[in-house]
């Protein structure tokens, strides 16, 4: 076996373990990509049925639920306040 063949065999492995972690942060970041526009599409329906709701006087802003954000079971953590914080 010559040098540049045993330079080729060491560093396949290294190049393979570059490869699979470029491939796995790749669909994490894509995960996490169409999670947000998920989140932001539920976000906006249920800003739309809020202002549907207050704009023909059934319900207003207090009586209605939070939206659930998932995994932080609520509005926790969304950025949103809830409606025993507004003053």
């Amino acid at each position: 076996m010559s040098g540049i063949d045993a330079m080729l065999i060491s560093i396949i492995p290294s190049i393979g373990v570059g490869l699979l972690f470029w491939y796995v942060m790749r669909a994490v970041i894509r995960a996490d990509r169409n999670e947000r526009a998920a989140i932001a599409a539920q976000e906006a329906e249920w800003d739309a049925q809020q202002e549907a709701a207050a704009g023909s006087g059934h319900a207003s802003s207090e009586d209605a639920p939070e939206p659930d954000s998932g995994v932080n079971g609520g509005a926790e953590g969304s950025g949103r306040e809830t409606s025993s914080s507004q003053g």
